[in-house]
């Protein structure tokens, strides 16, 4: 499932179209990611609107349209935006594709685990879910207090369960989790409620930057992280830790309450 970067990527795929109205939407009303609203609404509650904004939180994107019309998309497993031409034919997974004047934003999605909302606002203020969407990892308002208050809540939860809480981690998935836990020293498997403040702190620390290296490397143009980051390693069985101090340590897998977990059992054996 995309996570905050993946999902900052695809949130500016739609922004050529910005500025740009809406001439008319073709949908498949009976896709799956049409379960919260009727494909019909989508299309009288767009239609005619200008593409101004969009937006991206955690594994939440908001798209804004004149007038107070707000749509918001959840990417699911399988999820993508892009655009075309004007005038390009639809295609076998394109579920929702919205006609401006000069390009198609176009949402595709083989496996329909994302999903739509859209909002219709009298004021024009974003909707009431939308605000009260709890701070990202990489914006000033997710404290170390907030985090550590958050942590203690759980003290049983293994802190790489935690980390996928999106409550309190918006956008943190599940190779960031792993990334987190790796740079801290940390096993994903350690009960919160074991670590020390100053554990936690450094959760709080790499978090953040984690999530800001991500959003830097592959929220821009979807490059690859370095090969020091455990990213490049975790993927499949026999890979190896990339720090030099384990010495070419085997990387173990497992799954960790339904999530398949990757860590190295030299430096991360506590």
């Amino acid at each position: 499932m995309p996570e905050l970067a993946e999902v900052e990527f695809y949130r500016k795929q739609w922004d050529p179209g910005l500025g740009q109205s809406i001439k008319k939407i073709a949908t498949h009303p009976k896709a799956r990611i049409y379960r919260n609203i009727a494909a019909t609404a989508v299309q009288r509650g767009l239609k005619g609107h200008d593409f101004i904004r969009s937006h991206a939180h955690g594994k939440q994107m908001m798209f804004d349209f004149s007038d107070g019309a707000w749509l918001g998309l959840h990417l699911g497993m399988t999820g993508k935006l892009h655009t075309r031409p004007s005038g390009s034919e639809v295609e076998k997974h394109d579920h929702l594709v919205i006609e401006l004047a000069e390009t198609q934003l176009v949402f595709t999605d083989p496996r329909m685990f994302g999903k739509l909302t859209l909002d219709l606002t009298h004021d024009g203020a974003a909707p009431d879910w939308w605000q009260s969407l709890p701070p990202q990892p990489q914006d000033s308002g997710f404290t170390k207090a907030s985090h550590l208050t958050f942590a203690r809540r759980f003290p049983k939860t293994p802190i790489k369960t935690l980390l996928l809480d999106q409550r309190g981690y918006p956008g943190i998935g599940n190779w960031m989790a792993d990334e987190i836990c790796w740079k801290a020293k940390i096993a994903p498997q350690s009960p919160t409620g074991t670590l020390t403040d100053e554990q936690l702190n450094t959760i709080w620390k790499l978090t953040r930057q984690v999530s800001r290296d991500a959003i830097r490397i592959i929220g821009t143009d979807w490059s690859t992280p370095p090969k020091s980051w455990l990213f490049t390693h975790r993927w499949k069985d026999g890979g190896i830790c990339p720090r030099r101090a384990c010495d070419k340590a085997e990387l173990m897998r497992a799954d960790l309450r339904g999530r398949t977990t990757c860590w190295c059992p030299v430096c991360q054996a506590g």
